[in-house]
């Protein structure tokens, strides 16, 4: 139950602030640039992991829950709990989402000729969901079915990759325990950069998969999904998960080992100078 507490609850605030921000930039004109949405995601996911990584392992993610048990980090019996906090908590982030910016968004259709549910609504329903391409960008972005699961699974790969270098022990490069979560955000951060254009940036199966079902159960319909081939569930669950499972794999069988080579083997700049011996002559 603490753990269960922990994932819902931390699933819920990296949502809701997340979602929060692109509404605001959707609805109110506040969008400035890619790097504002960035940093707000990911100082809603450093904000998340502080606040819940006592009661639970602060994973956050199915896809990350996932790697942890593939690299052998968290039993697999787990993750059932897990992967239900994670989906409830990004649930309930969504409705909430819907309550608070509801009166804004009928406005919003209303004065932009909206009709929810047609596919002009995509432009409205991408606060909660992701969609490839951006809906923001569709002028300029040319993204298939197969570059969106690559964009989305290699943005993943490197998420898990990072949260297993900036957290395993046996990386005596990584920040202080207390710095690590911090860290784990600004990756999420640099990855939007390149990634959201494309794709939004999902990254996590929960965050998109819950705010998804919650503006289809609120009129969006088909409208909430990217396209007729299932690409929500290729794109936006699938791919994730395979590469945060790559990565586990990566860092399990070739970089952990090396990692826990003898320390003589690490390379010369990552080694402690010894202070030379003073050369005054002994009386």
């Amino acid at each position: 139950m603490k753990a269960f507490t922990g994932e819902l609850l931390g699933t819920f605030v990296l949502t809701l602030f997340g979602c929060a921000c692109v509404a605001c930039a959707v609805l109110f004109g506040e969008y400035v640039s890619i790097f504002q949405v960035g940093m707000v995601w990911g100082l809603g996911v450093t904000l998340a992991i502080y606040l819940t990584r006592y009661l639970s392992c602060a994973h956050l993610n199915p896809a990350v829950s996932v790697a942890m048990v593939v690299a052998g980090r968290m039993k697999a019996g787990k993750l059932p709990a897990y992967l239900a906090a994670q989906f409830l908590g990004a649930i309930l982030a969504g409705a909430m989402l819907y309550v608070l910016f509801a009166p804004s968004i009928a406005n919003y259709e209303a004065l932009h000729h909206i009709v929810r549910g047609t596919a002009s609504s995509v432009d409205t329903a991408r606060m909660f969901g992701e969609f490839y391409p951006n809906p923001g960008d569709a002028s300029v972005a040319v993204v298939s079915l197969p570059l969106a699961m690559l964009a989305e699974g290699f943005g993943t790969f490197l998420l898990a990759l990072f949260i297993f270098f900036l957290t395993e022990g046996c990386n005596v490069g990584r920040p202080s325990e207390p710095l690590q979560p911090l860290f784990i955000g600004l990756t999420v951060a640099s990855i939007i950069f390149f990634v959201a254009p494309l794709t939004q940036a999902g990254l996590n199966p929960a965050r998109d998969a819950g705010p998804r079902l919650v503006a289809y159960l609120a009129g969006w319909q088909s409208a909430a999904l990217p396209d007729a081939v299932g690409g929500w569930f290729w794109v936006y669950i699938l791919a994730p998960v395979v590469g945060a499972a790559l990565a586990a794999l990566s860092f399990r069988y070739l970089l952990e080992p090396l990692l826990l080579s003898k320390s003589n083997d690490r390379p010369v700049c990552c080694r402690t100078t010894a202070t030379p011996k003073s050369s005054t002559p002994q009386k």
